[in-house]
């Protein structure tokens, strides 16, 4: 059975980022139009999550220790109605929908469903969800994947995948990865996204709009896709423990709380420099 993975510190969303402190608190930068950085009052917060598209609007979410969820941001789609979860053990935020693990390995979401992303309510033996744009992944605790929304590219073709340890999910495309660190990736691959087959010793995986990050064991990143900003500009990265992919933009945590980030910085969410403690 595979074991439940450390919750993320880190979230890139389509304009902006968002950053968990070791205090519990949260911080971010960024487009913030629709209220989507404003995370100051969060407290007690383990687990952070940014809605993440190709084009549109965000919301950020932060799952609090005692299991309940807090949202902020645009809401068009009720995406951010997530006051009455319980009992919530990970959280993952996509274009127009969030969605909630729960302790007992069951599955919740709300928002935005005309591709059928949140048709969750039979997942059963979860401990890890995705959202991309119009599609949502579990992580079954037998290492199997499933898959529910738009599948126009293939990017919900992951019902052979095997001993997977994480997954990862952008605009249209899905990425995991596998118990023994090596990586597979289903869905569209215009620009590259899914050229991971080669990558070895990989801890850690993120999935932009359109790119693919891996983190390594000694550190390093690995990236493939699209690099029109940029945000493929990783290779001078070390000492790594952490990475998150917006739209257009990388983010990664050093093992010495500082925080990197490359790409598209039109609304800041690149003005990570000075951050600490997270």
């Amino acid at each position: 059975m595979n074991v439940m993975k450390p919750l993320p510190s880190i979230a890139s969303g389509y304009r902006h980022t968002a950053l968990l402190k070791a205090d519990g608190t949260v911080t971010a930068v960024g487009d913030n139009k629709y209220g989507q950085c404003e995370v100051s009052g969060w407290q007690d917060i383990v687990a952070v999550a940014a809605g993440n598209a190709h084009t549109g609007n965000a919301h950020t979410i932060g799952l609090k220790a005692d299991g309940t969820v807090v949202a902020v941001g645009w809401n068009k789609h009720d995406q951010c109605n997530v006051s009455s979860w319980r009992d919530m053990v990970a959280i993952a935020a996509g274009w127009r929908r969030t969605v909630g693990l729960k302790a007992d390995g069951t599955v919740v979401a709300v928002g935005h469903n005309k591709e059928g992303e949140c048709h969750v309510n039979d997942w059963r033996d979860m401990v890890a969800v995705a959202a991309g744009d119009w599609h949502t992944v579990g992580l079954k605790s037998d290492g199997t994947v499933v898959a529910v929304g738009n599948n126009r590219y293939g990017q919900c073709k992951v019902n052979g995948w095997r001993d997977m340890a994480s997954v990862a999910a952008g605009y249209l495309h899905t990425v995991g990865l596998k118990l023994d660190g090596t990586v597979v990736a289903a869905g569209r691959n215009t620009e590259g996204q899914c050229e991971v087959s080669g990558w070895h010793g990989i801890v850690a995986i993120a999935a932009g709009s359109h790119h693919t990050i891996g983190l390594k064991s000694d550190g390093t990143v690995a990236v493939v896709g699209w690099n029109k900003h940029g945000q493929c500009e990783v290779s001078s990265w070390r000492d790594m423990v952490a990475v998150a992919a917006g739209c257009t933009h990388t983010v990664g945590l050093k093992s010495d709380g500082k925080v990197a980030a490359v790409g598209n910085n039109e609304y800041g969410q690149c003005d990570v420099s000075g951050w600490r403690s997270i």
